[in-house]
C-alpha cells in the first residue's frame, strides 16, 4: 500500500505532459473538428445530475461556436468507470470526449486493477467548474453550528449519509474524521437525493452534501447549513461560514468537473479544444448561470488542469487509504 501511495504522490510532481499518456501526432489543430463529424461528449453519470447539467451547457455552446453537432451520451455505472473506459479506448481523433469529476481522481486509488488508466489512456483538456461541499443538518438538530459539530462528533455517536462509497460526500466525511480525530459513521445511499430525504426525515444526523442537492432545502428551512467547504462564501448562502472561518481550514472539498480525451489526441487539437472551453466558461453570462446552479467557474487550460488532476489524485489517495475506503 505504501509503495502505491508513493507512486501516486510522485505523479503529482510531474508536468501534465509527462503524467498523462503520449500525444500521438494525428490531425493538426487546424483540421479539428471535422465539420461533418459528431462530437460525442460522454457523461458517466445519469441524466439530470450535476455533471450532466454542466456537460450539456458546454456541449451546446461548443456546437454553436464551432458549427458542429455535439451529443451528450450518458453512460452511468461502475463508479463512473464504464463511460471513462469507453472514451479511453475510443479513437483519439477528438470526436469522443469525457466529462470527469473528483470521482475519477478517487477511482485511481479505489480501482487499482481497472481495465484502463486515467493517467495513461486519457489526457486533460480543460477544467470547467467546481461545486463546493455543504455541511448540513436537519433544522431540528441540536448541532447549531460547525464548531458544535467539531466538538460533538468527538463526544457522541453521529451518522452521516452520502451518495455512496467513495463519492465526494463520503470523501469529505472521511477527510473531516481524519482532521478532527472523530468517528462519524458513514451510511451510504444509492444517490444523493434519498440521503437528503432521510436527513430531512431525521434518520441521519448530517450530510457532507453536494451543494446543488441541498441548497433548496436550506433556503426553505428544512435543513440548516453549518459551513461550506470552500475558501470563500457562496453568494447564494452568504451567511454560511466557510470551514476555515468555522474552525477547520483544511476541510476544502469541491466536486469539480472537467473534460478529458483519449491520450492519442494531438497536442494541437487538445490546445484548440481546451482554449475554446476556457473561453466558454469565462463568459460572464455562463459564470452567472453556474453560480445559480451551485457551481464556481474554474476554467483551466490542459496543462494547468493536468497539474491540478495529479494533485487531486495524490490528495485523495491519502484520505482513501487512511480511512480504508472500499468501492461499493
Amino acid at each position: 500500500m505504501t509503495n502505491r501511495r508513493d507512486a501516486i504522490r510522485g505523479a503529482a510532481a510531474l508536468t501534465a505532459a509527462a503524467a498523462f499518456g503520449p500525444a500521438l501526432s494525428r490531425a493538426q489543430g487546424g483540421d479539428y473538428p471535422r465539420p461533418d463529424a459528431t462530437i460525442r461528449y460522454v457523461v458517466p453519470f445519469p441524466a439530470g445530475g450535476l455533471t450532466d447539467q454542466m456537460a450539456r451547457q458546454i456541449g451546446q455552446q461548443l456546437g454553436e461556436r464551432w458549427k458542429v453537432n455535439v451529443v451528450v451520451d450518458n453512460r452511468p455505472g461502475g463508479n463512473a468507470q464504464i463511460g471513462a473506459e469507453m472514451v479511453a479506448k475510443a479513437a483519439p481523433d477528438g470526436h469522443t470526449l469525457l466529462a470527469v469529476t473528483l470521482a475519477h481522481a478517487a477511482n485511481v486509488t479505489l480501482f487499482p486493477k481497472a481495465p484502463f488508466s486515467l493517467q495513461k489512456d486519457l489526457r486533460p483538456v480543460a477544467l470547467i467548474a467546481g461545486s463546493p461541499i455543504l455541511i448540513v443538518v436537519p433544522q431540528a438538530s441540536p448541532i447549531e453550528d460547525f464548531r458544535a459539530l467539531i466538538t460533538q462528533s468527538r463526544a457522541r455517536r453521529l451518522n452521516a449519509g452520502s451518495s455512496g462509497n467513495g463519492t465526494p460526500p463520503h470523501l469529505a466525511l472521511a477527510l473531516f474524521n481524519a482532521l478532527n480525530q472523530s468517528a462519524i459513521q458513514h451510511v451510504p445511499y444509492k444517490g444523493g437525493a434519498p440521503a437528503v430525504t432521510d436527513l430531512i426525515g431525521g434518520q441521519l444526523d448530517l450530510i457532507f452534501s453536494n451543494f446543488p442537492e441541498s441548497i433548496a432545502h436550506v433556503k426553505t428551512g428544512r435543513l440548516r447549513a453549518l459551513a461550506i467547504a470552500s475558501r470563500t462564501r457562496h453568494p447564494a448562502l452568504d451567511k454560511v461560514p466557510t470551514t476555515a472561518e468555522a474552525g477547520l481550514p483544511a476541510l476544502l472539498v469541491e466536486n469539480w468537473t472537467g473534460m478529458m480525451a483519449p491520450a492519442g489526441m494531438s497536442d494541437a487539437a487538445v490546445r484548440k479544444l481546451g482554449a475554446e472551453v476556457v473561453k466558454i466558461v469565462n463568459q460572464p453570462e455562463m459564470q452567472e448561470r453556474m453560480r445559480q446552479q451551485g457551481f464556481n467557474a474554474d476554467a483551466r487550460t490542459p496543462e494547468r488542469f493536468g497539474v491540478f488532476l495529479n494533485e487531486e489524485i495524490a490528495r485523495w489517495a491519502q484520505v482513501i487509504e487512511g480511512a480504508n475506503i472500499q468501492p461499493s
